[in-house]
């Protein structure tokens, strides 16, 4: 993070969008800012495209009435929209958004003094030369060129509330007003773009401290705020975690208070902001504080209900709550090991992998806890989770499935000797996520005993070693007898039937274990064989 004055700020949003936004809202007599994440990104030094203006001023009377009775005033925001749209012509597209007071101006726009940049550094081996140091450090915030950019335009209003509803009833307001409905001081800030007041930054609730000090905090009461629109709750934990912030005492108890207000909020909002979470670069920070908010026992009670531990005559299992952050957090440092470029549902899978351990403990006095068949349990909840959350029901809800039922399986074969066998089966089911599944099995070790932890990682090298050899002998290519099911109805007069399955099933099995060659005459006389004994030939 870095602080800016006034003047730097002025530079940094010396570009030709801001520029025309100015002129735009000064030939209107109008007040305009730019506020909200774009504001907040610039001290923290991320570029970013998307920009929220805010304009001050009344409501103006350029819209014809439906009924033919005069005219029906217009936000300023949409006002200064298509004055902006008017200046910069047909390089610019106008949405408008009457029923919700907004506009969206998008536009391709040539930065000058980014191109200028470039020629420059062409030219002078050292870009400090020919540079300003100020636009030489800060040129990252400076927008690409020929790059497209959506500014959102909307009036300055105060809000209010039904309690059953996020849909807010509007009025026009002041700055202030519009500064103390955002969700928290960070987001509140504002910085002018008038001519005259050009780079002041208007920060009413410190929110430059609370960026400074790593805190998310509410502007106003966060009961209300929470209570206005419950989605801020999630918004809350997610800036926390994506930011590595830590959420202000009041603010937290608010979310504590407020959290059974998350139930009016619908199943795809919240999955948007869960997905940013587990994104994050630290997830289990995320997860960790909606546990401890209340928030998770609502929106995911099967990964809340794991955070318990029971004892029983002096034995104790895991908290498997935090195993499982422990899991997802080991994915993550896996992926980054192994650059993996999409890792969502991989991430899924490892949040997911033990779900089905409440549903499967049981007390065995001769061994202690049981979790059995956890894994196929699990498998089978995580269709009911997904389509609550309303998370796609398709190959990444099976693939979180799959994932899930087979994370036990290659640490069963680590167990023992790691056959053939036994890894042709586990290549054949897992097919193509196949190093997924050992990615997440890998993480799956949190055992704080380095040398069981040394010898479980060793063993799965070494079913990784005949992974890749199986694979380098084709073997997945075999796992297909080359007698098929439509061969097999016809030698023996067959129609579609559990005896054909199982022929089937009987010389894929053979090919699996290595019993014999996926060839045609060895095959052909296991097939026979097998026929005679279910009385088919």
């Amino acid at each position: 993070m870095k602080l800016y004055s006034d003047e730097e700020l002025a530079e940094i949003l010396d570009q030709e969008i801001f520029h025309q936004i100015s002129e735009a809202a000064d030939r209107l007599g109008l007040e305009c800012y730019v506020v909200g994440g774009y504001v907040r990104d610039i001290f923290l030094e991320r570029p970013s495209n998307d920009i929220d203006v805010v304009v001050v001023g009344k409501p103006h009377p350029l819209t014809p009435s439906p009924t033919g009775e005069g005219e029906v005033a217009v936000s300023v925001g949409i006002v200064v929209a298509k004055e902006l749209k008017r200046m910069l012509g047909r390089k610019a597209h106008l949405s408008v958004f009457k029923n919700f007071g907004t506009a969206q101006v998008k536009v391709q726009m040539r930065n000058e003094k980014l191109e200028m940049r470039n020629e420059n550094e062409k030219c002078i081996n050292d870009a400090a030369d020919g540079i300003s140091s100020f636009e030489h450090l800060h040129s990252s915030f400076l927008i690409p060129h020929s790059s497209f950019i959506e500014v959102e335009f909307v009036g300055a209003r105060r809000e209010s509330y039904s309690h059953d509803s996020r849909k807010p009833i509007v009025e026009d307001g002041t700055l202030e007003d519009d500064q103390n409905r955002r969700d928290f001081t960070i987001n509140a800030m504002a910085i002018c773009l008038n001519k005259s007041r050009f780079g002041e930054l208007v920060d009413p609730f410190n929110g430059l401290a609370d960026l400074e000090d790593g805190i998310i905090a509410t502007p106003l009461d966060p009961d209300i705020t929470f209570s206005d629109d419950p989605l801020r709750m999630m918004r809350c934990i997610r800036f926390a975690t994506q930011l590595n912030f830590q959420i202000e005492d009041e603010t937290f108890e608010g979310l504590e208070r407020m959290a059974q207000r998350i139930k009016i909020v619908s199943g795809e909002r919240i999955e948007v902001e869960l997905n940013k979470i587990i994104m994050s670069p630290h997830p289990s920070k995320g997860f960790v504080d909606l546990q401890r908010s209340g928030l998770l026992n609502i929106i995911l009670p099967e990964l809340s209900a794991l955070d318990i531990v029971e004892q029983k005559n002096g034995r104790a299992h895991k908290n498997n709550f935090y195993h499982t952050l422990e899991v997802l957090e080991n994915v993550v440092k896996n992926e980054e090991l192994r650059v993996k470029s999409s890792s969502l549902y991989l991430r899924w899978a490892a949040l997911l992998h033990d779900i089905g351990k409440t549903r499967t403990k049981r007390w065995d006095p001769a061994v202690g806890w049981t979790f059995h068949n956890h894994n196929y349990v699990g498998a089978k909840m995580v269709a009911d989770i997904f389509r609550r959350l309303k998370l796609p029901m398709g190959v990444e809800m099976k693939y979180v499935q799959k994932l899930v039922d087979l994370h036990m399986r290659p640490q069963a074969i680590a167990d023992s000797e790691v056959t053939d066998s036994a890894v042709r089966r586990l290549l054949n089911d897992a097919g193509d996520d196949i190093d997924d599944l050992m990615t997440l099995c890998e993480a799956d070790i949190t055992s704080k005993n380095e040398v069981k932890k040394k010898i479980f990682l060793e063993n799965f090298r070494m079913v990784r070693e005949k992974l890749a050899d199986l694979k380098e002998k084709d073997y997945k290519r075999l796992l297909q007898p080359v007698i098929d099911g439509n061969e097999i109805m016809e030698l023996f007069h067959l129609k579609p039937s559990r005896e054909v399955g199982t022929l089937k099933q009987y010389l894929k099995d053979a090919v699996l274990d290595g019993i014999v060659e996926n060839e045609r005459e060895p095959l052909m006389l296991l097939l026979m064989e097998k026929a005679r004994q279910m009385g088919l030939a």
